[in-house]
């Protein structure tokens, strides 16, 4: 029986977090000091997300709940901030942990790939050819620039939906694959046992069509529909915006809709820099002509009403309660977006109740195989 057991900590230091993740996990075992005990035919599976506060801390967290529960696979990464149901913790030091019963063989655990996607482990691939992988959790570094890439390439070669998120931090840049490691592009394979669900919010609304770029030059977009960029943009912002034009930046920004989507979806960019006199407009990527492009708002209100909609949807699809999740969250959501700590959990929580959930806010957010900003990604174990 597929079983999830979770517990979070802001106690003080990482010695006392660590003890107080421990203390809390085994109560929600059952009590007893002698750990988890995978069942025959199970395994075990670890979750821990830390804040950056602990960033160089974080192999002494994992050395002691390796000692403490026994549970030997581990997976994680640092964020900005880290969540649990109906809590987020930012800016001091705190820890989130979950510990998952799961069918033996279940799931394989793959260290960083930093370069290709050949750097995946020979058991890894006998593994993928055994079982096959449905879906995977990955977390990558934001400071390796094959990091997108690279989750592509292990989307197409596993065949696998993959979510996750790349790491935040004022310091190292850890992630936990079996050991602390960093630099690539690490994470957990499941077997098609392991069923799940996800949802993704984007926390944007369209403030207009979609137009064809049709002049541009690296991440520069010159001309769109045939007409100055500047010009079709000002005609989606309205009169208001597009008198100070410097109140747009930040709150508008650049959305490419995914091609062949059924459901709207888009990937958000930041808009970095509107040239007046050039009609330009400057985005946070590179753009070719013939892509197309629109321009969307981001508010709290926007993002709150997605999130309702999303959870709305992803438990409309739930055969039952959730057994256990993930949370993979922006960092310029949180509190950086609606002012306090654990918003987004807490909408969480109202609409699935009290569930094993752990989670963490990155510098991007992965569904799908893809890279996103400004999003939440949520993965249900069913």
């Amino acid at each position: 029986m597929t079983s999830f057991k979770y517990a979070h900590s802001d106690a003080g230091d990482w010695s006392r977090i660590a003890k107080t993740l421990a203390e809390d996990l085994a109560k929600a075992q059952g009590g007893g000091s002698e750990g988890f005990v995978a069942p025959d035919g199970e395994d075990l599976l670890g979750f821990l997300y830390v804040t950056d506060n602990l960033a160089d801390d974080i192999g002494s967290v994992l050395t002691y709940l390796r000692q403490t529960t026994g549970v030997d696979e581990w997976t994680g990464a640092v964020g900005l901030g880290i969540c649990a149901n109906g809590v987020d913790y930012f800016d001091r030091p705190a820890a989130a942990a979950m510990v998952a019963t799961l069918e033996k063989d279940s799931f394989f655990v793959f260290p960083a790939i930093s370069d290709d996607i050949e750097d995946f482990p020979i058991e890894g691939k006998a593994w993928v050819d055994e079982m096959s992988a449905p879906f995977g959790i990955v977390h990558g570094d934001p400071n390796n620039p094959d990091a997108v890439d690279i989750i592509e390439a292990l989307g197409l070669a596993t065949s696998a939906f993959l979510v996750g998120g790349l790491t935040a931090s004022r310091g190292a840049h850890a992630q936990i694959a079996g050991g602390v490691i960093d630099g690539g592009v690490s994470g957990v394979l499941f077997a098609p046992s392991v069923e799940v669900a996800t949802g993704l919010t984007q926390g944007c609304v369209p403030v207009g069509p979609s137009h064809v770029v049709s002049d541009c030059l690296d991440n520069i977009i010159i001309g769109l529909d045939g007409g100055g960029a500047l010009d079709v943009f000002k005609e989606d912002i309205g009169e208001l915006l597009s008198r100070d034009l410097t109140r747009a930046v930040g709150y508008i920004h650049a959305a490419f809709p995914i091609e062949g989507s059924d459901t709207g979806d888009f990937v958000v960019r930041n808009l970095n820099g509107i040239d007046p006199e050039r009609g330009w407009l400057a985005v946070a990527d590179n753009i070719h002509a013939g892509d197309r492009v629109m321009f969307v708002r981001r508010d709290p209100s926007s993002a709150i009403e997605d999130m309702e909609a999303m959870i709305t949807n992803l438990k409309a699809r739930l055969p039952g309660p959730p057994r256990g999740g993930i949370y993979f969250s922006c960092v310029a959501r949180g509190p950086n977006m609606f002012g306090e700590e654990k918003t987004e959990m807490s909408m969480i929580r109202d609409q699935l109740g009290e569930f094993p959930l752990v989670g963490f806010f990155g510098n991007g957010e992965i569904s799908n195989n893809r890279l996103y900003g400004y999003t939440g990604v949520l993965a249900l174990f069913l």
